[in-house]
């Protein structure tokens, strides 16, 4: 299974760009931190990892209008890999998220609170319980909320012969 999730924050605001054929692309940067209690009962952060997140169609648009740098958000969705030729004819390689799923974690303004945007946190597994490889429900529940997102495969993504940046996106 390929299945990633995350929650961060931005860190700009969202780029997104039209393709030849009208559909709209995404791509935003989020970083993640993890903490910990020392021996001492202190707590530590650790470093912020960073992860490029894509998003397709009605979900870049929808990161367009309400996601702002430092907007706390839910991402899931799955990883991709990529490689491409870069200007100098240096092969380069890069990991990012293709989204399925995104919700901002925060209210900071009367245009998002009046918004369609998802603004309810996703029910977290319940890691209490011992895992039979059985799906526990999240989900199927997550799924079947009122979301406003196209969930798009990556053969569907886009199409045709729109000029490309150095990394095979069209940024």
């Amino acid at each position: 299974m390929n299945r990633v999730t995350l929650i961060g924050n931005l860190g700009k605001d969202p780029e997104v760009r039209r393709l030849e054929n009208g559909a709209a692309v995404g791509k935003f940067s989020i970083a993640t931190t993890e903490g910990y209690k020392d021996e001492k009962g202190e707590w530590q952060n650790t470093p912020a990892e960073w992860h490029e997140i894509v998003v397709w169609r009605q979900q870049a648009e929808l990161t367009e209008k309400f996601l702002k740098k430092g907007t706390s958000v839910y991402i899931e969705g799955k990883l991709a890999h990529r490689k491409w030729t870069d200007k100098n004819n240096i092969e380069r390689y890069t990991t990012e998220v293709v989204a399925s799923i995104v919700r901002p974690l925060e209210r900071t303004s009367p245009a998002r609170a009046e918004s369609n945007f998802p603004t309810q946190e996703p029910p977290l597994p319940n890691y209490d319980r011992p895992s039979n490889g059985l799906n526990n429900g999240t989900s199927s529940q997550m799924n079947n909320q009122n979301v406003p997102f196209e969930v798009v495969e990556p053969a569907n993504m886009g199409g045709g012969s729109e000029p490309v940046g150095e990394d095979g996106l069209p940024f």
